[in-house]
């Protein structure tokens, strides 16, 4: 008997629909995301959610229980500590190989900060302040950093979406607080040295520290 297989576009249309949900935070996290239920409310079969979850799974983004069943990441204590540890590994090495590109040009850097003072919405704070960390990874030539970055990229999103939420909710600066801390790190690249530039990251997702949920 042959297994379905979900095209290509259907899955994918899928995913970003699950994926969209769950980074907006309109999946809660330990949502339960039945496959039926998914199927029925999204207008397709039970393969494509399935291949979806399997996607989304990969991205951090959906975990299994031990019986099959799929449901929205809840990130626990540990794994904020592990991202936290994460970051603070890759992004100071990739700011001091970055500084010398970026001595010459910070169009790429200058240009998000743009988009984010017109960002519309903390979700889009949130793209675009995990866009400006990756124009650095991808700005420092290692390419293995960059591969790791990305392999952490959807755990960040659903880590940085949820505490925006909860930062804006608290403060309603989490857009002006974004901005102002990567200026000063845009300033930094136009005239400092790499080592100062590093020191500088390193202190930036120090400072995130505050922000981590540590208490379950």
């Amino acid at each position: 008997m042959k297994t379905a297989v979900a095209s290509p576009s259907r899955t994918d249309s899928t995913a970003s629909l699950l994926r969209a949900e769950i980074l907006n935070g309109s999946s809660a996290p330990g949502a339960l995301l039945a496959e039926s239920a998914v199927a029925r409310r999204l207008g397709v079969s039970r393969v494509p959610v399935r291949e979806a979850l399997f996607a989304l799974e990969r991205e951090g983004l959906v975990e299994f229980s031990p019986t099959g069943r799929a449901f929205v990441k809840d990130l626990t204590p540990q794994d904020f500590e592990e991202l936290y540890v994460l970051r603070l590994a890759l992004e100071p090495l990739a700011s001091r190989l970055a500084a010398q590109s970026f001595r010459a040009d910070v169009t790429l850097l200058e240009e998000n900060l743009a988009a984010t003072r017109r960002a519309r919405s903390v979700q889009d704070v949130t793209l675009l302040d995990l866009d400006f960390h990756q124009i650095i990874l991808e700005t420092s030539g290692n390419a293995r950093l960059v591969k790791l970055w990305n392999s952490l990229r959807g755990e960040l999103e659903l880590w940085l979406g949820r505490l925006h939420r909860t930062h804006q909710m608290q403060t309603k600066e989490t857009l002006q607080q974004t901005v102002d801390a990567h200026q000063s790190i845009v300033e930094s690249f136009k005239t400092q040295t790499p080592s100062t530039c590093e020191r500088l990251m390193r202190e930036h997702i120090l400072g995130w520290r505050e922000w981590l949920p540590l208490a379950p």
